[in-house]
């Protein structure tokens, strides 16, 4: 690059100036004699450093807005077979992102985190941009529905779900679209860029999968849990649902 060029050259130039004119004493001249072998140093390591040195982790969290952009796995294919459902869910803060959530998961890095998207309020990430988390790069199971499952039977308390099977965690998990939404559901409504970005998501992920809305779920639905929280309208996302165009 042009200003490593330069920035090596310089201490050439330094030492010819010194030299033609004659002007610095002794002790400045081994100054910046030294000078100029540190610098020297410092650019061929910089230039190694660009040839051999470390490069941005290819499979860093990916930030997307859900319209008009790709679902694609980065490190396997579409895996068909396996998605035939969503699980909607909150991470119970009032900031945070991929990383974030993972650790509250106890993972030790993003690699972690149990789910597949996470879709931020602007407290950690953009308001409304999606983080694609490695499981889905990967197309593994998830690590999202609570052990404790819901009775199949319908309660007055449920959102999505109504007079059908309930799965089983186990089968959630395996089969399941993780998607969890940055903020606590249960203290204050999500924002509508999440809401609007989350129809998008689900609709694109229902196309491409062929998941009926019947297996579009919230956490709530399915486990013991006030995941996504009572501030989140199922009503307002089944209209969206309806509206998004993926």
């Amino acid at each position: 690059m042009v200003w490593k060029k330069l920035f090596m050259s310089l201490p050439i130039q330094i030492i010819k100036l010194a030299a033609v004119q004659n002007i610095m004493s002794r002790r400045t001249r081994i100054v910046w004699a030294g000078f100029a072998v540190a610098v020297s140093l410092t650019s061929g390591l910089l230039v190694l450093g660009d040839a051999n040195g470390p490069r941005p982790l290819a499979m860093a969290p990916v930030i997307i807005g859900a319209n008009g952009n790709s679902i694609m796995a980065r490190e396997a294919k579409l895996d068909y077979r396996r998605w035939t459902a969503i699980v909607i869910h909150h991470s119970n803060t009032p900031a945070g992102d991929l990383s974030s959530v993972a650790r509250l998961q106890g993972a030790a890095d993003a690699s972690g985190i149990g789910y597949h998207f996470v879709i931020g309020n602007g407290q950690g990430i953009a308001d409304g941009s999606i983080e694609i988390a490695n499981r889905w790069n990967r197309q593994e199971p998830g690590a999202h529905v609570a052990s404790i499952a819901k009775s199949n039977s319908a309660s007055s308390d449920t959102k999505l779900v109504a007079n059908r099977r309930v799965p089983l965690a186990d089968e959630l998990n395996r089969h399941a679209i993780g998607i969890c939404l940055i903020g606590n559901g249960d203290r204050r409504p999500f924002t509508t860029n999440q809401m609007s970005e989350l129809a998008s998501l689900v609709r694109r992920l229902q196309k491409e999968f062929n998941i009926p809305a019947d297996q579009v779920y919230l956490h709530s639905d399915v486990a013991k849990v006030r995941s996504p929280g009572r501030f989140f309208s199922a009503a307002e996302f089944e209209a969206q649902l309806v509206q998004s165009k993926p």
